[in-house]
């Protein structure tokens, strides 16, 4: 267990006295997703090491301790813990802060980006002495920009939602080259374009307005999606991307069939898709209901979902960690893909639960370990936190979990029997679970919900 959260040159000192004898995993960033990550490695005897930006101003305390809110750090599967320059601001710095790490520790590291921002800086930067367990950046982009994405589901027959890319805000930033400053224009066949008008006359209101590439815009507006109810609310979120050097999308609101949602959860080795280990995962519950985020994650059965996922990832020559989201249109009667996440997700421990340990996997395809999956078995995954919110709040919710689940849940023998999985609470390993406390009860908040 990390038993600081560190400043750089704290967290380079304490590694330079410890002895590894295999790689290390760099796990960016350090709250839920990047807890999922370092337990699944951790089963397998690996160390980690998370990176992550201080909270507040960075400035340390006693033993070069630096304020962190995320739930990692403390929990028995992170070895050392600190912080990095995070790479929106500065990936030169990011840079040298990971290359200084890697010199510490004596030997080669491996990345496991669990944002968007975090996986896209390790593949830029290229750090010296970093394995990277993906694919590199010209293919991240292609996957992640929402036109090139689109064109490929067209020319693959995989639906998607009727999207047009907007033309008052072409030429704006789609790409940053955080090491120069300067932009790259869209990779890919783009959308179909149209001006606002014309996107508004097509699809109708109320529409929804989505970025090109998520993670700037959700770090300018505070999500990665806005519904737009008129003319006016259009206009005004377009011109705010448009100030904003941020390229948008116009997309027709899905009528959602509710607890229908499905995810491809998939590694795929660089020998290709024949080769991947999959397990589809059903969001069966959302907190808010609609666009919130999962808090409970079954294993399903949907053949269709993986076929699609898996031709689109072919398609760019991706491998690598990824979730390829699938909502239920109800109007159309077909799952359309939404959006592919080329990095773990926040219900990373549900597959590997599940028996498919990605983590591991992509650990192993870039070092000497090995690993071989179990056959796939039924697995919930629960984010208490979420879950427990939702059924508190107004809307009325039926309980999908059983008394007995609570009852295991409770006792901590969830861990040794049933299907069910957590997302932070494991009685095995409390830290991270105490550390949620801390801070869901006082004015800080981590910079991400996953």
């Amino acid at each position: 267990m990390a038993e600081q959260f560190l400043s750089t040159a704290a967290l380079t000192d304490a590694i330079a006295d410890a002895t590894f004898d295999r790689p290390p995993a760099l796990v960016s960033n350090a709250h839920v997703t990047g807890l999922g990550v370092a337990r699944a490695l951790d089963a397998h005897d690996v160390p980690v090491i998370a990176l992550d930006r201080a909270a507040g101003d960075g400035t340390g305390g006693d033993g070069g301790a630096v304020r962190h809110d995320g739930v990692a750090p403390p929990s028995a599967a992170v070895d050392f813990a600190g912080a990095v320059t995070y790479p929106l601001d500065d990936l030169g710095g990011f840079r040298e802060d990971v290359e200084a790490v890697v010199d510490a520790v004596g030997t080669e590291a491996v990345a496991f980006g669990c944002m968007d921002e975090w996986a896209l800086a390790y593949a830029r930067a290229d750090p010296e002495g970093v394995r990277l367990p993906f694919a590199g950046i010209d293919t991240l982009d292609d996957v992640l920009n929402k036109s090139a994405l689109y064109a490929t589901c067209e020319e693959l027959g995989v639906p998607y939602p009727e999207t047009y890319r907007l033309t008052e805000t072409d030429g704006a930033e789609t790409g940053t080259d955080w090491a120069t400053g300067t932009t790259e224009a869209s990779t890919g066949k783009p959308a179909a374009a149209a001006t606002l008008d014309e996107a508004a006359e097509a699809i109708g209101f109320p529409l929804v307005v989505k970025p090109e590439l998520k993670r700037e815009f959700e770090e300018a507006f505070g999500t990665n999606v806005i519904e737009v109810a008129d003319r006016a609310e259009f206009a005004d979120v377009v011109a705010a991307a448009r100030e904003a050097g941020i390229a948008v999308m116009a997309q027709k609101r899905v009528d959602i069939a509710a607890g229908r949602d499905h995810s491809l959860a998939s590694y795929v080795p660089p020998s290709g898709v024949e080769d991947a280990l999959a397990v589809v995962g059903n969001a069966a519950v959302r907190y808010p209901r609609e666009f919130g985020t999962s808090c409970l994650v079954r294993t399903s059965d949907e053949p269709a979902i993986e076929e699609r996922a898996l031709a689109v990832l072919d398609d760019a020559g991706y491998h690598g960690i990824s979730e390829a989201e699938f909502v239920y249109d109800a109007d159309r009667e077909e799952f359309l893909l939404l959006d592919v996440n080329t990095r773990p997700w926040k219900w990373i421990g549900m597959p590997v639960a599940a028996g498919a340990n990605l983590p591991m996997a992509a650990y192993a395809a870039v070092t000497d370990a090995s690993y071989e999956p179990t056959e796939t078995r039924p697995t919930r995954w629960a984010s208490l936190r979420d879950y427990m919110a939702l059924l508190a709040g107004d809307d009325a919710v039926w309980d999908q979990l059983s008394a007995a689940d609570w009852r295991r849940l409770v006792s901590g023998e969830f861990e040794a029997e049933g299907d069910l999985t957590t997302a932070v609470y494991r009685p095995s390993d409390p830290a991270p679970v105490a550390k949620l406390f801390e801070t869901e009860f006082v004015d800080r908040d981590y910079y991400c919900a996953c």
